[in-house]
């Protein structure tokens, strides 16, 4: 008789690790090569690319987990060699896990079938448990399957937004009809488990039959969807604009690389043998893809970027972030990609002196000694025996950069899953604080330069305990952001740990739970913050991974938009959009305006791509394993009639990019005067802004603005700016100078507009 005693996540895990055992011996018999790409590069992009494709050759599969459809092929051939009925019941559960991970949810379906087969040929069969667990994971094969057949052939502007429209109900039906059968099968032997209640009721949706269909014992009531302020809807035309690019999770950089006043993207995909993609804007509704002719062929993987101009030439300049989550296979070099000013970029990585091998997707950009030159802290994941201290680059303001973390005292050995620079405590130096996952959180304060010792040694001292922003415990995405504008940047951080999907649909049903939910910190102005996480709305399971904020509504008060999900592929949540009321609480409005994706959401950008005033949205979306791939969404801002003034700053003494310049904006309004205030930098953690700054205004005509500089201290005063315009403002300037930015329309909206 099998003795099964597992759950689902030890399952999962025992199954995990029987592949593991069961692979290595069959690793050296396989090959994995990658194409070579014969396209003219410059110098240190060609060496990068040669490195990249070398370690992906080298990458053993039994090692890393999500590389699914590599390790198919060794499960598989494993098969031949397994005669005890037991150990092929373990085998065929982990190769239809693997089917499922790697897009073939048929296949997987076909091997969790032949796992009950022999365990009802077994004397004693198994536990209720593991048929639990296999009825389970043949209904996600039926509603992967579903996703795949519907939501990625037949993908259109609603697809997978919560909940599904009749457009987005899957034309066949028959994976999510399934996906029923299997879900009903399970809740009528375990009527309390929420996973499968919740994932019933997605297929249902799926199928068209939401809710009038579901059993009234499963259904989780549509009331609890329902957005708490009327905000309009976004449409997602990434497919009408060719930015629909289909992968699995990656970073988004959304800025203006030519220096023409329209904002271009970067985008960039985890997987190993992803290409880094480089989109121009044309300035007439439509982008061009501009990869190749950039010279960026063959730089490939990355989680996430962060962008800055490392070397003041005025040119958006690009880190990409690499080797996260991968633990001992994560020792991947990250690239520093120099814009070049001429259209095409180079890899400068070595030649700047920033050529390491940690895993990592957490890195931040700021002037830590107030020199005029932007340096670069990136925080690397130590876990167990791997042991990668975080480094911190010093700009040498010759092109190269020297790792001074232990001499700053922020080598922080930890698994560091988000970095956020801003100077919260108004002393005038750029402080850090780092989210690091499984520990406590960690605030360091800049301290400035040490007496005694040379002038280029600056330090920072833990602060965490002093401030109180040490939770939540597992936690992602993180940033400051002044969300209440009194001057003083506030702290959010999100949380990041479920048992899986049911904590999800408890949270959302009002149940008790152990998920961790996010925190919102407020700056009590004296070095410490207080948790206002419930007053302000947000004592919910959120689940962020990519995260950013902006101003959906030009009302001058910051919003944010969170990407959710995690690599479980029952992990289907909406990704979700919370607007700033007035600074005193955040309202959930997620499906008012079409934000709530079910598939996963990784780096989020907030932009005027059109010009036309107000934030578009640009989404990465896809998983991490090799067959969780979905396509990328753009939602177009409708307008809401607020006013705004945009801001491109250019540091003199500071660093060019005005990273850490403070902005702060005077208007009058029906109500009376009110400051609004904004830091310049790229906003969240995973996914970046234009370095460029848009503020909403709300009902102001005009707008006075105070420039702070954070190397000179320089404070510019700018008197009656007026609403809807750009300005060009210089550090030693005295005037503010009207930028020429032409507003246009989306390609998709001409062509409508023309009746075509």
């Amino acid at each position: 008789m099998v003795q099964s005693q597992f759950g689902r996540r030890q399952l999962w895990r025992a199954l995990a690790s029987s592949a593991s055992m069961m692979l290595c011996a069959l690793t050296s018999t396989i090959c994995f090569g990658a194409e070579k790409s014969t396209d003219k590069v410059g110098i240190g992009t060609a060496k990068m690319a040669a490195r990249l494709d070398e370690i992906d050759r080298r990458t053993d599969p039994t090692k890393c987990f999500y590389l699914s459809d590599r390790r198919v092929p060794l499960l598989r051939a494993q098969l031949r060699f397994v005669t005890n009925i037991i150990d092929t019941i373990y085998l065929r559960a982990t190769l239809g896990l693997e089917l499922l991970n790697a897009g073939e949810p048929e296949e997987g379906l076909a091997e969790f079938k032949k796992c009950v087969e022999l365990a009802n040929r077994t004397p004693g069969g198994q536990t209720a448990k593991f048929y639990a667990e296999m009825d389970r994971f043949m209904g996600m094969c039926h509603l992967r399957q579903g996703e795949l057949d519907n939501c990625v052939v037949f993908h259109g502007p609603e697809s997978c937004l919560l909940p599904l429209s009749p457009a987005a109900v899957h034309r066949d039906p028959k994976g999510a009809r399934a996906a029923i059968g299997k879900f009903t099968e399970l809740l009528t032997r375990e009527p309390q488990d929420l996973a499968a209640r919740w994932l019933i009721n997605i297929a249902y949706m799926a199928a068209g039959e939401y809710p009038a269909k579901v059993p009234p014992q499963w259904l989780i009531p549509p009331r609890v969807f329902d957005s708490e302020f009327p905000l309009p809807r976004f449409v997602n035309i990434a497919g009408d604009l060719g930015l629909d690019m289909e992968g699995l999770a990656g970073g988004t950089v959304a800025d203006d690389f030519d220096n023409d006043n329209d904002i271009d993207l970067m985008v960039s995909r985890w997987g190993s043998r992803e290409q880094l993609r480089f989109f121009i804007n044309n300035g007439n509704g439509t982008f061009t893809e501009r990869t190749k002719e950039a010279g960026l062929t063959g730089l490939v993987g990355g989680l996430n970027m962060v962008p800055a101009d490392y070397n003041n030439d005025g040119f958006v300049d690009v880190f990409v972030l690499r080797g996260a989550w991968l633990g001992a296979t994560g020792r991947i070099p990250n690239s520093l990609i120099r814009n070049n000013g001429d259209g095409t970029f180079e890899d400068v990585t070595e030649e700047a002196g920033m050529l390491s091998f940690h895993p990592t997707q957490a890195a931040a950009w700021l002037d830590y000694n107030n020199d005029g030159w932007i340096d670069l802290f990136v925080g690397n994941e130590s876990l167990g025996e791997e042991v990668h201290p975080s480094e911190l680059y010093r700009n040498n303001k010759d092109g190269t950069f020297t790792d001074c973390a232990a001499e700053a005292g922020v080598a922080v050995n930890a698994f560091v899953k988000a970095v956020a620079s801003a100077d919260y405590d108004n002393d005038g130096r750029m402080d850090l604080y780092l989210s690091v996952r499984g520990s406590t959180n960690i605030l360091l304060r800049n301290e400035g330069p040490v007496p005694g010792e040379k002038a280029s040694t600056w330090r920072f001292r833990d602060v965490t305990a002093r401030a109180g922003v040490g939770e939540p415990i597992g936690s992602f995405s993180t940033w400051f952001f002044d969300y209440d504008n009194d001057g003083w940047q506030d702290l959010f951080v999100s949380g990041y740990w479920i048992r899986n999907v049911s904590d999800v649909a408890a949270d959302y049903l009002g149940l008790p739970h152990p998920g961790e939910r996010s925190r919102l910190f407020h700056n009590n102005r004296n070095g410490t913050f207080s948790d206002v996480t419930k007053q302000a709305g947000l004592f919910k399971i959120i689940h962020t991974m990519g995260c950013n904020f902006g101003d959906l509504d030009n009302d001058g008060y910051l919003d944010f938009y969170a990407g959710t999900g995690d690599p479980d592929l029952a992990t289907i949540i909406p990704n979700r959009m919370f607007r700033n009321d007035a600074g005193r609480r955040f309202q959930d409005v997620t499906t008012a305006g079409g934000f709530g994706h079910l598939q996963k959401g990784h780096a989020i950008s907030f932009a005027d791509f059109d010009n036309d005033g107000d934030q578009d949205i640009y989404e990465s979306l896809g998983g991490a394993y090799t067959g969780d791939a979905f396509r990328n969404a753009l939602f177009e801002n409708p307008g809401m009639g607020n006013r705004w003034i945009g801001l491109r700053l250019q540091g003199v003494k500071s660093n060019r990019s005005a990273i850490g310049a403070r902005i702060e904006c005077t208007v009058k309004t029906p109500e009376g005067k009110r400051k609004i205030h904004k830091i310049v930098n790229s906003g969240g953690s995973f996914g970046a802004n234009p370095l460029r700054q848009h503020i909403g205004l709300g009902s102001a005509a005009t707008a006075d603005v105070n420039v702070v500089w954070p190397v000179s201290g320089r404070t510019q005063t700018f008197t009656n700016l007026a609403a809807g315009q750009w300005y060009h403002i210089v550090e030693d300037s005295t005037n503010a100078v009207r930028l020429q930015v032409e507003r246009f329309t989306f390609a998709r909206r001409a062509e409508e507009a023309a009746g075509e």
